[in-house]
């Protein structure tokens, strides 16, 4: 029994007559017939009763058009319910951010949640990059915004953004000994390898992808304090222990006020990606979803207003990864 037959059952009792039915519901009267036969012989059970009146309910018909108008009330509801929950999404939603994204995305991104989606409660946790990804690899988050692709085959990563590395150092320089380069010249990175660097640890994300230009480069960079804090790089770089390479936005504060100079690496040019991870091994519901292309749409016109400063929009989002990398 289906809900195609119910709704056969109910027109038949209704209309009171297999013929007038049949012309309701636009099907052949002997298959209309079919279906009755073949519900009766799943219940065991006569459900009609032919008399001079027309067709009536057997006192098990009875039961069954009693319990079919519940069944189809009910999945009218039940349409209703899930097509007001897609326009209207409710529900709690977990996202992880890096700080250096969280400081830029996360007060926009919850003041137009709020006015978008009042029925959402949107989380919000704060990590490094790789912190962030382990949380979405064990299911504590749903999304997450990570500065890597990844391999796993749970997840699917979409490339947002790309944003400028640069190279900086203290207002005042380093001293006598150590030369900088002039103000506003673009660099080689080989130009400022040599520099006494302070570098996030070997683990961290950024370390790696200026290692990775580095050999790509062959030179070796001169690191001489590694701390993974922005904040405390920053604050030793302004006094003077060493130059770093951060993101633009990272420094661009500091470098309007004055405290840090800054200058374009442009050989090779450093950029980092910045990727939207979900999972595909479980659904996605629809307070996710809208999170997620709220995100998209936050994260491209930060880069285009300026907020973000050094970043620009990947136009086409490119897939990384729909499961497999």
């Amino acid at each position: 029994m289906d809900i195609r037959q119910l709704r056969y059952f109910i027109a038949i009792v209704e209309q009171g007559s297999f013929s007038r039915a049949a012309q309701i519901l636009h099907i052949a009267q002997p298959a209309l017939s079919l279906h009755v036969r073949n519900i009766e012989a799943d219940l065991g059970t006569q459900l009609l009763f032919r008399s001079p009146q027309g067709v009536v309910p057997t006192e098990a018909g009875e039961i069954l058009l009693r319990n079919a108008r519940i069944i189809l009330d009910q999945l009218v509801v039940a349409e209703e319910e899930i097509r007001g929950h897609r326009n209207d999404p409710s529900g709690v939603v977990r996202l992880g951010l890096p700080g250096t994204v969280s400081e830029i995305l996360s007060v926009p991104l919850i003041t137009e949640a709020r006015r978008r989606y009042p029925k959402i409660q949107l989380r919000i946790a704060e990590a490094m990059s790789g912190f962030v990804l382990e949380w979405m690899r064990d299911a504590r988050i749903d999304l997450a915004v990570i500065y890597r692709k990844v391999s796993d085959a749970g997840l699917a990563t979409v490339e947002l953004l790309e944003e400028e590395l640069v190279f900086f150092a203290p207002r005042r320089g380093l001293g006598e000994e150590i030369a900088l380069p002039p103000s506003g010249k673009p660099l080689r990175l080989a130009d400022v390898a040599g520099l006494p660097m302070i570098l996030p640890g070997e683990d961290h994300g950024l370390r790696s992808l200026l290692d990775q230009h580095a050999r790509a480069a062959r030179v070796e960079m001169n690191v001489s304090i590694e701390v993974d804090s922005y904040s405390n790089i920053k604050e030793l770089v302004a006094a003077g222990f060493g130059c770093s390479v951060l993101p633009l936005n990272a420094v661009s504060r500091e470098v309007q006020a004055g405290s840090l100079r800054s200058w374009s690496i442009t050989d090779p040019p450093i950029r980092r990606s910045v990727h939207l991870a979900s999972s595909v091994e479980r659904p996605m519901t629809n307070a996710v979803a809208a999170i997620r292309d709220l995100v998209r749409e936050l994260l491209h016109e930060l880069s285009e207003n300026g907020r973000w400063a050094g970043a620009t929009a990947v136009r086409e989002s490119r897939s990384d990864s729909k499961g497999v990398v």
